[in-house]
C-alpha cells in the first residue's frame, strides 16, 4: 500500500513536515509512506495550465499512482495553508483529469495551540468534497506540538504514538475497503 504524504508548510524545520516523518515512522506493516516537497511547485497560473512546470505533472503523477494521500495540514489564520491550496489549484486542473476524484484522503495536522490544527484541517475537508476525494473521518491532531514532536519527528509522549498508529492503522483498512 503506497501513501504519498505533502506537507503544506515550506520551511525546513516544519513541524507538519516532522509530522510527515512521524507517520511513516509508525506507519502499520504493509503501508509506505512517500513524502513529495511542495517547495518546487510554482504559484498557480492559468496560463501556464497548457504546460505546467514539470513539478506540477510529477504532483499529479504521484498521486495518481499511490493508493491514497496523506496531507500534514497547518492552520493559518483559521483555514489551510496558501502552500495546501496552490497544489490543490495546480493538481485540481483541467478538472477532467484532476486525480484527487476517488482517492483515500486522511488528514493530520499540528500546532502550538490546545486545538492542533482543527480548523485547517474543517476547512480543507469543503475543498475536498468539491473534489470527490474518499475522506477518512478518523483525525490526527497534535496539539501543543512544542512538547509532543522532536527535531528529528520523533513522537514524544506514548500516547501520541498510540494515537498516530491507531490513526494510520484506520487509514490502511479506509484505503483498502
Amino acid at each position: 500500500m503506497h501513501v504519498i504524504a505533502i506537507a503544506g508548510s515550506l520551511r525546513k524545520a516544519s513541524v507538519h513536515k516532522r509530522l510527515v516523518r512521524a507517520a511513516t515512522t509508525h506507519a502499520p506493516d504493509g503501508m509506505e509512506i512517500e513524502h513529495f516537497d511542495l517547495a518546487p511547485i510554482p504559484l498557480y497560473n492559468m496560463d501556464l495550465e497548457g504546460e505546467p512546470p514539470p513539478s506540477v505533472p510529477e504532483l499529479k503523477d504521484r498521486i495518481r499512482a499511490a493508493d491514497a494521500l496523506l496531507i500534514a495540514v497547518p492552520e493559518h489564520n483559521y483555514s489551510y495553508s496558501g502552500v495546501i491550496k496552490n497544489a490543490i489549484d495546480w493538481v485540481s486542473r483541467p478538472v477532467t483529469e484532476q486525480p484527487i476524484r476517488g482517492k483515500p484522503v486522511a488528514l493530520m495536522s499540528a500546532a502550538p495551540g490546545i486545538l492542533g490544527g482543527a480548523r485547517g484541517q474543517y476547512h480543507l475537508r469543503q475543498v475536498l468534497f468539491y473534489l470527490e476525494a474518499r475522506q477518512l473521518r478518523a483525525e490526527y491532531f497534535l496539539p501543543q506540538y512544542r512538547e509532543k514532536i522532536d527535531d528529528d519527528g520523533k513522537l514524544l509522549d506514548e500516547v501520541d504514538v498510540e494515537r498516530m498508529k491507531k490513526f494510520l492503522t484506520a487509514f490502511a483498512e479506509f484505503i483498502g475497503a
